[in-house]
């Protein structure tokens, strides 16, 4: 094609790829004007319409429409500008995509269609709207530690726009869990307890370096006692449990026989871990450790 400046429709078609029909109906509609006619009467193209058809038919396999097409052609947009409005637009469909792909595979997973449907949509907003609304029973009208009110307070729901699938069962487990009468019910009995020690001159705004320590210590001796098969209620067992009683005696200055044990049996309510274990995975925070397996293990050995 070399010296050629003037290109029939069929050429245009063999070097663009479009049908004669596509680049005719272009034709019309002003993107690509004619250049001139043949002997015959059929229409020809130079240079610049050939440029102008390629660079159509790039936006349109970007999903650009026709009339934006246009104005790019007419100078009245720059292709940056098209470029990264189109970008944000296909973010938001991708953002709305994943999710609809999570819910499908949660719905494939458990069953349940309206539900995981409608706790998908919420806003932001209503989804923090459903934890307010849990600290407002568990903990409304109690003389609370301000530390440890306003941290349980502060804590929110982060799902992200495109959540995975096990971000979205997370979710749809805390909203779940958060609304049940009986954990509710665990939840408020605990924060009782938790003023009546307040008023005898407990600190209760958070475990120290110390207590942790001691806690992470009780965890580990548990959960090397079930690797071993030691029963809770064995000589051993009971060992064991009585060895971490002392210390957590000492650290927190309590009797001994205000020990660890009867702290997890007021305090141990296993599902508060599973709250913070779905929080952890929702707002990808680190994952929580499923403890539930000691904690039972040493509330039965100090029993």
């Amino acid at each position: 094609m070399v010296g050629v400046t003037h290109y029939s429709i069929g050429e245009l078609a063999r070097l663009t790829g479009l049908s004669t029909r596509t680049i005719r109906f272009y034709s019309d509609s002003g993107l690509v004007p004619v250049a001139g006619r043949t002997t015959g009467g059929f229409r020809t193209y130079d240079v610049d319409g050939l440029a102008r058809l390629k660079l159509v038919r790039t936006l349109r396999d970007l999903g650009v429409d026709l009339p934006t097409a246009h104005r790019v052609l007419a100078s009245e947009v720059s292709v940056a500008e098209v470029a990264r409005t189109h970008a944000e637009a296909i973010d938001a469909q991708l953002r709305t995509l994943r999710l609809r792909r999570a819910v499908l595979r949660v719905v494939a997973r458990t069953g349940e269609v309206q539900m995981v449907h409608e706790l998908a949509r919420l806003s932001e907003e209503e989804r923090q709207a459903i934890l307010d609304d849990f600290f407002d029973e568990v903990f409304g009208g109690l003389d609370l530690d301000p530390t440890f009110h306003d941290r349980m307070r502060s804590v929110r729901v982060e799902l992200p726009d495109d959540p995975t699938p096990e971000q979205l069962e997370a979710w749809i487990e805390l909203a779940n869990l958060v609304r049940d009468k009986d954990f509710r019910a665990s939840i408020r009995r605990m924060s009782v307890r938790h003023q009546e020690m307040r008023a005898e001159g407990a600190d209760l705004s958070g475990p120290s370096a110390e207590q942790m320590e001691v806690f992470q210590y009780a965890m580990t001796r548990a959960r090397e006692a079930l690797a071993a098969d030691i029963p809770p209620t064995s000589p051993e067992g009971r060992h064991i449990a009585a060895e971490i009683n002392t210390r957590w005696s000492e650290v927190l200055g309590v009797p001994v026989g205000d020990d660890l044990s009867r702290w997890l049996d007021e305090f141990g309510e296993p599902r508060a871990e599973r709250y913070w274990a779905l929080l952890a995975k929702i707002n990808n925070w680190p994952p929580v450790p499923d403890t539930t397996a000691e904690r039972r293990w040493l509330s039965e050995a100090g029993g």
